[in-house]
Parts: C-alpha cells; structure tokens; sequence
C-alpha cells in the first residue's frame, strides 16, 4: 500500500509518498517539482506510479504556491519566476539533505523531475549538482538565458507591465548563466536525462531544449539509452500519459538494480 505524508521541511510543505512497508527504509529518492501556478497535490499521479516501483518521493511546493501562497497574481508573479526557480534548486538541497540525515535515501540513486517550471529547475540542478544521479524534463527549458530573453521579447511585444529595467535584466542573466546548462554541457556529466515535449508547446517552446540535445548526445558515446528526447507531435503545454508513464520507466531504468527490476 502507497501511504502519504504531509511534511514540513524547513519553510517547505511537501508530500512524502512510498510503499508503506519500506517507508522507514533506506530508498532511492525522486523528487518531482510541479508547475507555474500548480501545486504539489497535481503531480500525485506521478507520484504514485513512482512509489509503486519501490522509490521514496517528495512533492514539495514552490515560494507562492499550494500552501507558500501569497496571493499573488499571474502578472505579479511572473516577474518572480527565476527567483522561484533558483530559490527551488536550493530548496532541492536542502530536502535532500534532511532524508539523508533521517537515513531514507540513497545517496547515489537520487532523481529530479517537474513539469514545465518544474522541468526548467530540474535542468538547472543538473548544472548545480553532481549529486543528481538522473532526470527528467518534461516542457522544460535548460537554456536559462535564451528563454529568459525570450519571456521579455514576449512581454513586451504584448505591452504588459515589466518592472524591470533593461540594467536589472542583464544583471538576471548574469545570475541565471551558471545553472544554463546549455552554457554548461560539461555538467551534465553523461548522466541520464529524459526530455519529453510537445510540438505546439506555446508556453516553453521545444527548439531551445531539441538544440541542447542534439548537442550534447554525441557525448554520451558509449552510453546507449541514457539521453532521450521525446517530441510528441499532438501535444501543447500538457504532458500525455505515455509521458508520465515513460517518466516512471525511465527512473526505474536508471535507478533501481536490477535485481529489484527482475
């Protein structure tokens, strides 16, 4: 039976999901982050089907959503995105940190995954951490500085409010281009990396990550299956079934031995 908790990790309310008689076990970890205004109970299906293959899970909310909620609107928090996705890949290290203090998790089979928002962070910890074993992206974007650009081409162009001067932008790509990991090929390090996308994504296009991808594949010589990019060519901004479930096999891949797996 899955069971599920709700915890509270420093200032961040998460849910914790596993098998119910493994939960006090040593586990590999997933962590799954969820979306620009979504929350942590959205994702419970992926969730779910993680847990059911033996993984500990963590749902936790990002700053000003599900329980962090602070009343903000789309056009006031819009300007707080970045902010939301760097403060979320400290966040990441510090969850991490406290189930392996607790001894829950395995330390060399831990994965990070989120849709949208959450596959844009996933990408980032991947240029911050090397203690990210695998990932999966699912409409996110690794090239921070390019889709940074090209969220304030957009907000322009519809003459919304942008209260910021072109002086603090450039100071914001500045601060983004360390966790670019397009900026920063050589810390993905060959680790396994999923990218699923819609072809008529109209929020997080697919070109920037598809560019990422076919550049960095030919690294992966020699590692046969642990890069893939799924582009489905009828879905928008909404992740298919087929995507979640590939999100579940491709953790079970690349993180549980095969003994469990046999």
């Amino acid at each position: 039976m899955i069971i599920i908790e709700k915890e509270q990790i420093g200032q961040i309310p998460a849910l914790h999901l596993s098998e119910q008689t493994t939960f006090h076990q040593e586990l590999p970890l997933i962590i799954f982050i969820h979306g620009f205004q979504s929350a942590k109970e959205h994702n419970l299906h992926y969730a779910y089907l993680l847990a059911e293959k033996g993984f500990r899970v963590l749902l936790p909310d990002v700053n000003h959503h599900g329980e962090r909620d602070s009343g903000l609107s789309d056009s006031e928090m819009m300007p707080l995105f970045w902010e939301m996705v760097l403060q979320t890949i400290k966040e990441l290290s510090e969850m991490k940190d406290e189930l392996l203090r607790r001894k829950l998790i395995d330390p060399d089979r831990i994965g990070v995954a989120g849709t949208s928002m959450g596959g844009i962070v996933t990408n980032g910890a991947l240029a911050a951490y090397e203690w990210i074993t695998a990932g999966v992206s699912l409409m996110g974007n690794p090239s921070y500085v390019a889709y940074a650009e090209l969220q304030i081409e957009e907000i322009k162009k519809r003459k919304l409010p942008f209260p910021v001067t072109d002086e603090e932008a450039g100071k914001v790509m500045e601060y983004l281009k360390p966790y670019d990991l397009s900026l920063n090929p050589d810390r993905l390090a060959s680790r396994p990396l999923l990218f699923w996308h819609g072809a008529k994504d109209p929020v997080v296009p697919y070109q920037h990550a598809y560019r990422f991808f076919e550049g960095v594949k030919a690294g992966y010589d020699g590692a046969e299956g642990k890069i893939e990019f799924i582009l489905d060519p009828k879905a928008g901004h909404k992740v298919s079934r087929e995507g979640v479930l590939m999100t579940a096999g491709w953790f079970e891949k690349h993180l549980l031995p095969t003994v469990q797996k046999a």
